[in-house]
């Protein structure tokens, strides 16, 4: 079997649309970090919002995913008798590709589900769970879905999306933190001065109403990753099939499918997610690609 390389598929591509829409809501989180910059410095916005950008690609660094974004999803480093399991399902797969496992991070996620989810361009993340409860080949399906992932780009827009939502995350806290102390001062001098009372109300409805505006922008960007999500998850399950783990994975969807109808973990954290096929319709799509792709049939 030949290397497998990196490619850019028709998901990944189509991954980008929740990044075009958080782009002008990042645009007016990030002029408000750049206000005490333009007071005390030079620095013009398009040079401090295209800093803020590029300082993104450190995200896709194995360093900073194992440091920063694995606890950014919540995931830790695996424990001893983790990481002898996982590494013995995850030699497997990282061999029958020619990819080295070393070029990927490994974490877990605490959590009751048997699931996983990739993220950046190293970070493979697999709950505690999973490794619990799947035998070696049905982890090894997991994995080299996750892999998939990976090898298909899919993750890029994904992290991007991420990067881009801390900023608006982080400012939409910030102004319902505010509203809410407002709204305590203008209760405890309501009694006395009915105007600062007024005045208040009116920076917490102010303050509400922006801190609103962010929120929508992430909920947009996550509608839009639930809408594109379902083709990278077909997209990742037939390479699996490719890769020759296509029955590890059925077996694995088998015997999550009564548990959980969504495919791949969704972090409670995440800032973007997206949605995935119920578990059974992706058993019966891979049933058929592996109909399709036997050569005794």
């Amino acid at each position: 079997m030949s290397t497998a390389r990196r490619q850019i598929d028709s998901a990944a591509i189509s991954a980008l649309a929740p990044v075009a829409a958080l782009i002008p809501i990042w645009l007016i989180a990030i002029a408000i970090f750049w206000l005490p910059f333009w007071r005390f410095t030079d620095v013009s916005y398009p040079l401090f919002a295209f800093a803020s950008l590029a300082l993104g690609v450190v995200l896709f660094s194995r360093s900073i995913q194992r440091m920063f974004l694995s606890r950014l999803l919540n995931a830790r480093k695996p424990s001893t008798k983790e990481a002898a399991i996982l590494h013995k399902s995850w030699r497997r797969v990282a061999q029958a590709n020619h990819v080295t496992g070393e070029s990927f991070v490994l974490a877990v996620v605490d959590s009751n589900e048997i699931n996983a989810f990739a993220s950046g361009g190293h970070l493979v993340v697999v709950s505690s769970y999973a490794i619990n409860e799947l035998d070696e080949n049905e982890l090894a399906g997991v994995l080299a879905h996750e892999l998939s992932h990976h090898l298909g780009s899919h993750t890029v827009a994904l992290t991007i999306a991420q990067w881009l939502s801390l900023p608006i995350l982080l400012l939409a806290r910030l102004g319902f933190a505010l509203q809410r102390f407002a709204e305590r001062v203008s209760n405890a001098f309501s009694s006395k001065f009915s105007a600062l009372r007024f005045f208040g109300l009116l920076v917490a409805s102010a303050l509400t109403v922006i801190s609103s505006m962010f929120v929508a922008g992430l909920l947009v960007a996550q509608a839009l990753s639930s809408a594109v999500g379902h083709a990278s998850e077909f997209q990742a399950d037939h390479r699996v099939v490719r890769m020759g783990f296509g029955n590890e994975l059925l077996a694995a969807l088998k015997h999550v499918a009564d548990d959980a109808e969504t495919g791949d973990l969704k972090p409670d954290n995440a800032l973007i997610v997206s949605s995935h096929p119920p578990a059974r319709e992706r058993i019966f799509n891979l049933k058929v690609l592996l109909r399709t792709d036997d050569p005794f049939r």
